[in-house]
């Protein structure tokens, strides 16, 4: 490693916010070809490094070396200027567009002819580009029918357009399921062969074993250390990372199985899914899978009544409902965390008690008034009950960390007193904490009676907290596997589609 020219060095760095010292004696050393993870909770920093990086914020202190020439970015023009690029967690596309204008965006002069966009030409370069890295998108689709994991592929390619010398990856695998993370790694092999250097910044412990060189752990604010792949486990790392070890990730408990809450029949959705049957019982968890297509959040949402269903049928305690709108859901005490955070669930302007209670005012207002009191008491009882972490009720739900964003939406749910619970990629770009006390609270709404349906793209997750499986391939049920019986390779089996 040490012959290989180093790319970055970052040396001491320190920013202070007013009243917080985000970073604090920051420090990493990237070097051409190798794969770096960033790690750490949510908050320890690693956002306010990477801006810095990209220009976007100063620091207050420190050296930033870019092969070995200091380095001071004022803009992330600026850092894609001098060669690094980032793919961000959040989605930052224009859904109207196509995924070859979202591609370009910006740059529509490199295909200019003449005075005129040659539209052929950038086309040509857009399938070249997904051809090269393996990547299944159709150019001129409309990224407002992608799924959110097309969308971040779509933000991948983007980010490799620019040929960078160095590729931050923030989350790149939130929305995955195996096939794409494994495409993901033969990404990053392609990369690396051409002596490019990357920063992975996540949140899954197996992603860091499975494709980076070295780990550099952050920690409210301050660089724990450095340690290569290869000499340090999962323990260690996870102590670095919260300053405690996390004793059991999946903290599952028994919960009474009682009677069928929700039955779907035959439910269909032409062009995404067909014939899906199963039932949930009050108090199981239970937990859909899939590859990306596969049609898994797709039901769901015709179950919450945010797509129209062709065919099929809904049944809540053996009687029929018709669902046509999230209302109509939200009346037959059905309720629905959604994947995308950050576009359909929260209000980041509007503080944590706006949040929380605007899917239950209808019960605390009378004569088009709300109930103040009423609202402020049950919004502080659910808060506790979740555990958020904020200043208080009035704090922005913005300024919160992902885990806590979650747990508010959450909140939200459980204050409308659902007897089905839908959580769509509950735990998507959220530290190792955080998730287990999301896990907590899936144990703690089944114990309470209630429906519990997960859907996610790590097996691992699925098969810690729930009670059985259903697998999805190419919009059709294709298992269906008990927690006595869970085993990763039987379910992924299942998701290729073989029956």
């Amino acid at each position: 490693m040490s012959e290989k020219e180093v790319l970055i060095e970052a040396r001491e760095i320190v920013k202070t916010f007013p009243g917080v010292k985000a970073l604090q004696g920051v420090q990493l050393t990237l070097h051409e070809g190798e794969v770096l993870a960033l790690v750490g909770e949510n908050g320890a920093g690693k956002s306010t490094f990477m801006n810095i990086l990209l220009g976007s914020l100063k620091m207050d202190s420190g050296e930033i070396f870019l092969k070995g020439k200091p380095y001071h970015p004022q803009s992330p023009a600026q850092a894609l200027a001098q060669g690094i690029s980032m793919i961000h967690q959040e989605l930052t596309l224009i859904p109207e567009m196509t995924v070859d204008e979202n591609i370009w965006l910006g740059r529509e002069q490199l295909f200019e002819k003449f005075g005129y966009l040659d539209l052929k030409k950038r086309m040509k370069a857009t399938r070249k580009l997904l051809d090269e890295f393996g990547i299944e998108l159709k150019p001129e689709t409309n990224v407002e029918r992608l799924s959110v994991a097309q969308m971040q592929q779509v933000e991948l390619a983007r980010a490799l357009s620019y040929d960078a010398d160095v590729i931050i990856m923030d989350e790149p695998t939130s929305s995955f399921t195996t096939k794409e993370i494994e495409q993901l790694y033969k990404i990053i092999k392609i990369l690396t062969d051409r002596k490019k250097g990357i920063i992975f910044i996540t949140h899954k412990l197996d992603e860091v074993f499975a494709a980076c060189d070295t780990v550099v752990v952050l920690r409210d604010g301050q660089y724990i250390g450095t340690k290569s792949t290869g000499e340090v486990d999962r323990d260690e790392l996870i102590g670095m990372m919260v300053g405690r070890q996390v004793d059991n990730l999946y903290p599952k408990e028994t919960a009474e199985i009682g009677e069928v809450v929700l039955e779907v029949r035959n439910l269909s959705r032409k062009g995404y899914f067909e014939n899906v049957n199963f039932s949930v019982r009050a108090g199981e968890v239970v937990g859909f899978c899939g590859l990306i297509g596969a049609g898994r959040s797709e039901v769901m949402e015709c179950i919450f009544g945010i797509e129209k269903k062709t065919e099929g049928e809904i049944y809540i305690r053996q009687k029929k409902v018709e669902i046509h709108i999230p209302k109509d859901a939200i009346k037959h005490k059905i309720a629905m965390v959604t994947e995308d955070r950050r576009d359909k669930g929260l209000m980041h302007m509007q503080s944590v008690e706006f949040n929380m209670s605007i899917s239950y005012l209808d019960e605390i207002t009378k004569a088009g008034f709300v109930n103040q009191k009423t609202e402020d008491k049950d919004c502080r009882k659910i808060a506790e009950t979740v555990q958020i972490k904020m200043s208080g009720l009035d704090q922005s739900a913005g300024q919160l960390s992902g885990g806590n964003q979650q747990k508010v939406i959450i909140a939200r749910w459980l204050l409308t007193q659902p007897e089905i619970l839908i959580l769509d990629e509950p735990t998507r770009g959220i530290d190792i904490g955080a998730k287990t006390e999301i896990y907590k609270l899936i144990t703690y709404m089944a114990k309470q009676g209630k429906a519990v349906l997960v859907v996610s793209s790590e097996l691992p997750e699925l098969m810690g907290v729930c009670d059985r499986a259903i697998v999805m391939s190419k919009g059709k049920i294709t298992g269906e596997v008990q927690r006595s019986e869970f085993d990763e390779k039987r379910l992924l089996s299942y998701a290729f589609g073989n029956m």
